[in-house]
């Protein structure tokens, strides 16, 4: 049965919204519909009222681009290169969602992972193509800390521009950053997350499952645990 976007939106809205046990059902029952019809809904969701939504809409994002990948690997292409059309300023729009979103979908799949994450990786290039905007910054330091999560090797060198947002004075800039650098197993990171070690300031992190409200210290800590191969 074909489907259009309008069809599946809410569908796929409940979907995401269920009990944090019956989520990754969920995604797999999203998984079955087409991957390109599914893909506008999702990305539909990058602005929901509830955050919640929104963070499970970029989860759901990598299982139904990993599926598409292996449809139609141009396609896959077609989709990363809207998400970085979003966050060009000639787009008209500000892209919200779309660095979060490009770090799933390359954590869960190897081949769009070697080809775009340099890309997201520029975004916190001074000399490349910086994003000055604070929020959209949060949501690069995301996808990169979930990148690196899962593919470290492909961030080479990133954690040189992760060490300024240690000393952000946002405190998901700090959290986020001592995140991916732990990810990342950066010795050169050690001495700016220790002062991170007592931060009280709390932070909202999607953990893959829910949000959760964590203390920049936790970041700094596993982010040294991690580092020291424990």
């Amino acid at each position: 049965m074909a489907f259009q976007s309008r069809q599946l939106k809410p569908l796929i809205r409940e979907m995401l919204d269920v009990p944090d046990a019956d989520l990754n059902a969920s995604l797999d029952a999203i998984c079955v519909y087409p991957p390109r019809q599914s893909v506008n809904a999702l990305i539909s969701f990058f602005c929901d009222r509830e955050e919640i939504i929104r963070w499970r809409a970029i989860k759901a994002m990598g299982r139904v681009m990993a599926r598409l990948t292996e449809e139609s690997m141009e396609s896959a292409r077609v989709v990363m290169r809207r998400l970085m059309w979003s966050l060009n300023d000639e787009s008209g729009g500000i892209g919200w969602g779309s660095p979060e979103a490009m770090g799933e979908i390359m954590a869960q799949n190897l081949r769009l992972a070697g080809e775009f994450s340099r890309i997201l990786r520029s975004y916190i290039r001074p000399d490349e193509n910086f994003l000055e905007h604070e929020t959209l910054q949060r949501g690069v330091l995301w996808g990169i800390g979930r990148l690196a999560e899962a593919f470290p090797d492909y961030l080479n060198q990133t954690d040189d521009h992760l060490l300024s947002f240690l000393e952000s004075d946002d405190a998901i800039h700090r959290g986020y950053a001592a995140w991916g650098l732990g990810n990342l197993k950066s010795e050169k990171a050690v001495f700016l997350i220790k002062n991170l070690c007592k931060d009280p300031h709390l932070v909202v992190f999607f953990d893959g499952l829910q949000l959760r409200k964590l203390p920049v210290s936790f970041f700094a800590d596993r982010a040294l645990k991690q580092i020291a191969g424990l």
